[in-house]
């Protein structure tokens, strides 16, 4: 059988495989179940596959398997009835043995794991999350935070991931801030890049990479209200100059999949949208990879779009626009025969769909590799050097905010430190969602990290978590104000919350101590399906900031959450603010390493955060056109994009472009000396906006086209250069295309989107000598 011979070229042996497959295998291959539910786990830890999973296997096969090692309140698996690393390894493998031994062609699995930041599987590395990793700017560093979650994914049998999330931030109520990197599209997109590099590398037949799949496709960012799945209201341009623009990028850098988004555009599903998948995605970027759906996303065309009158026309609708796979797989399952019998489909199109994934299960070389070293997964799979990469990515995303009269950095001897909130010392608080169960010494909390720094038995380090993340209760203030009182300097870790209900009970407040009840507390504000509609504090936090306040000790505000706070109150009155978002299991270590100067901040806003939610939209790239200011307030952010102090002082000199006059396809040079003149070395990111002084459409006041993030010694200058090409300096035109148009440049140079130095550079139009 020629779909066997490992010699032939991959088209040859897929169409070979595809020519023995009867229609009922050929959607089985199109279907993606939930994995955790094809195994139980005995006791004495072996796995064996369910009665429903040999019953699906004998009546034409799995093509692959949703989330197999997810381990999470959806799925109902715990660290108890979980799988560590190397016995993950083993039941994928007693999956895999079992589907290929007993189907007629012996077509391996496809196993599609969830991996955002940090495969979602007991034991697994949790790195901070996407928005975290966006506030770093520091592209290399995520490449390799790439490699580490592709290699502890493939040991255990993963080939796919549903990662990166490169849906463009509008709305930060949105409940999925946190899992994007960021409001601008070209930052996105030179992430999406080494995302590519970092996931799928050179090769896919490897043990140490994966299918990266880009979500969502498309404008997901962009929902009605910042709800989730809400309706998009976009025209097709601003939709090919923003949205769409992160993959595109990512696309013309190998990606190998593509999910589907929920949401409609301009009242198209993009579940169902051939415009999107076929004509777009496929037959103008060349995308060579497949098509998943989200989870349900098809059930949606007949309940919620309503675009479809029954499941026949919904999966017709999907397979015809170029889905190829769907997540969860019922809809598939159960329609696509009778689609095909009532001819709302061909068997053209189901063959199709099935080329696309054999073809992908051959460049991961899972026919001749199918199976795992359980051994290797318990080598690398939270490994010392993965531990070391999540402090350091946390490390590089921690923005200062605020810091008066430098307040920080702490010292480490003399000082009583009073650590106080609702974030201070809970595990689970810190991670985002999209998390697995953690054991409690896995996890560093800020608690944690202090004490390291100041030693355990010294007394030094007071603690009360004072409130939750909601709720009214102030049963906590009285202990929280007596460590206050007692101690020199005050950290307040607050925020917010993205962790589910794993069953860790609730927090006594006048203790800090854990406790379990009948009735467990979920201070859950954030995550997947939890949108809001304001952006401040939830509970009494603010109530407690301005409580210890009064004592009138220096306070530092520590936020741990996913989207951002807007609290005008802390802004003025807090004497230092640190914004850590969720940083993973070594967050703790990070934010004390920030805290005591050990580190130096480096990170940068990658979303404006407002004073106030009625700014909304507030990001940083609008129109120039944006209409008046608002009768109580200005339209300017708190905290700008690109905005983050550090602990020295960097200075801008000389900003030049090099040649000041180009034609439209010739290149120019941004040349800029930035020296530190501080005492201490840091890190820097030196950023470069573009304004487009006039142009045939209107265009955002300044928009972010390239970044460097670059360390210095004190008094050391360097010269940062910056290439200005087409990419830079384009536009999408009013009929869709690509062009470079004559003219005056703004390029301007600085720290923020708010805080640069300009010169010009003028487009001359073709035929003119320059």
């Amino acid at each position: 059988m020629d779909y066997k011979d490992a010699s032939l070229p991959i088209q040859e042996r897929t169409q070979d495989l595809l020519g023995r497959m009867t229609t009922e295998e050929k959607i089985g291959q199109l279907i993606q179940p939930m994995g955790w539910k094809t195994y139980v786990k005995e006791a004495d830890g072996t796995v064996q596959v369910t009665d429903e999973f040999k019953k699906d296997i004998a009546e034409g096969g799995i093509g692959s398997l949703y989330g197999a090692l997810r381990a999470d309140p959806w799925t109902e698996v715990t660290l108890e009835t979980g799988l560590t690393p190397k016995q993950g390894a083993v039941a994928t493998n007693e999956i895999q043995r079992y589907a290929m031994e007993n189907s007629r062609l012996g077509i391996p699995i496809l196993f599609g794991e969830e991996c955002s930041h940090g495969h979602m599987a007991i034991g697994a590395t949790v790195f901070p999350v996407p928005l975290a990793v966006g506030s770093a700017w520091n592209t290399e560093l995520y490449r390799k935070m790439c490699e580490g979650i592709a290699v502890e994914t493939r040991s255990q049998g993963g080939a796919a991931t549903y990662s990166p999330v490169l849906d463009v931030v509008r709305d930060p109520r949105w409940g999925r801030t946190e899992e994007c990197f960021a409001e601008d599209p070209y930052l996105i997109g030179e992430l999406a890049v080494e995302a590519m590099k970092g996931l799928q590398g050179d090769r896919l037949d490897s043990n140490r990479t994966i299918v990266a799949t880009l979500k969502h496709f498309a404008a997901y960012g962009s929902s009605e209200g910042g709800r989730n799945a809400a309706p998009v209201h976009m025209g097709l341009r601003e939709l090919h100059e923003v949205d769409l623009l992160p993959f595109k990028k990512a696309v013309e850098a190998g990606a190998c999949s593509v999910m589907t988004a929920y949401n409609e555009i301009d009242g198209v599903p993009c579940t169902s949208s051939s415009y999107l998948l076929n004509d777009l995605l496929r037959e103008q970027w060349g995308f060579d990879g497949f098509v998943i759906t989200d989870f349900g996303a098809i059930q949606m065309l007949v309940n919620g779009h309503n675009t479809a009158e029954n499941g026949e026309q919904a999966v017709a609708q999907s397979l015809k626009a170029g889905v190829d796979m769907e997540m969860s797989g019922y809809m598939y399952r159960k329609h696509l025969g009778q689609a095909l019998e009532q001819g709302l489909i061909e068997e053209q199109d189901l063959d199709t769909a099935v080329r696309r994934v054999l073809e992908m299960k051959f460049r991961l070389g899972l026919f001749e590799q199918p199976f795992v070293d359980p051994d290797f997964a318990e080598q690398v799979i939270g490994c010392e050097e993965h531990i070391q990469l999540a402090r350091k990515v946390a490390q590089e995303g921690i923005i200062l905010l605020k810091n008066e009269d430098n307040t920080l950095p702490l010292s480490k001897t003399g000082t009583k430190l009073a650590v106080i909130g609702p974030n201070a010392n809970h595990v689970y608080n810190q991670l985002g969602d999209y998390t697995s169960p953690q054991p409690r010494g896995q996890i560093i909390t800020v608690l944690d990290g202090i004490t390291r720094k100041l030693g355990a038995d010294t007394g030094k380090v007071l603690y009360a978590p004072g409130c939750r993340i909601k709720g009214d209760s102030r049963e906590g203030f009285a202990q929280a104000l007596a460590c206050a009182e007692e101690a020199d300097t005050i950290v307040m870790v607050m925020g917010g919350s993205s962790s589910r209900d794993f069953g860790e009970g609730t927090i006594d407040l006048r203790t800090g101590a854990s406790v379990v009840t009948d009735d467990p507390w979920n201070d859950m504000e954030c995550g997947e399906g939890i949108d809001r509609s304001s952006l401040n504090l939830m509970g009494v936090q603010l109530e407690l900031v301005q409580e210890v306040h009064k004592l009138g000790k220096p306070v530092i505000v520590v936020y741990i959450n996913g989207r951002p706070i807007a609290e005008p109150w802390i802004d003025e009155h807090a004497h230092a603010i640190v914004e850590a978002w969720y940083p993973g299991q070594e967050g703790g270590n990070a934010i004390a390493d920030i805290l005591f100067g050990d580190v130096n901040p480096s990170g940068r806003l990658t979303v404006s955060i407002p004073k106030h939610v009625g700014q909304l939209p507030v990001s940083y790239n609008a129109k120039r056109t944006r209409g008046k200011r608002y009768l109580e307030t200005d339209l300017a952010p708190q905290y700008p994009f690109g905005f983050g102090l550090s602990y020295t002082e960097f200075k801008y000199e000389n900003v030049r472009v090099v040649p000041e006059v180009i034609g439209p396809d010739d290149e120019a040079e941004v040349q800029v000396e930035v020296t530190n003149t501080g005492v201490v070395a840091g890190n820097e990111v030196v950023q470069l906006y573009i304004t487009d002084v006039s142009a045939s459409v209107t265009r955002a006041e300044i928009s972010l086209k390239g970044f460097r993030k670059i360390h210095l010694e004190p008094g050391q200058t360097r010269t940062v250069t910056f290439p200005v090409q087409k990419e830079h300096l384009g536009l999408i035109d009013s009929r869709l295309q690509p062009v470079v148009e004559p003219g005056e440049f703004k390029l301007m140079v600085g720290s923020s989107s708010r805080d640069w130095t300009a010169c010009t550079l003028h487009i001359q139009k073709v035929g003119v000598e320059v």
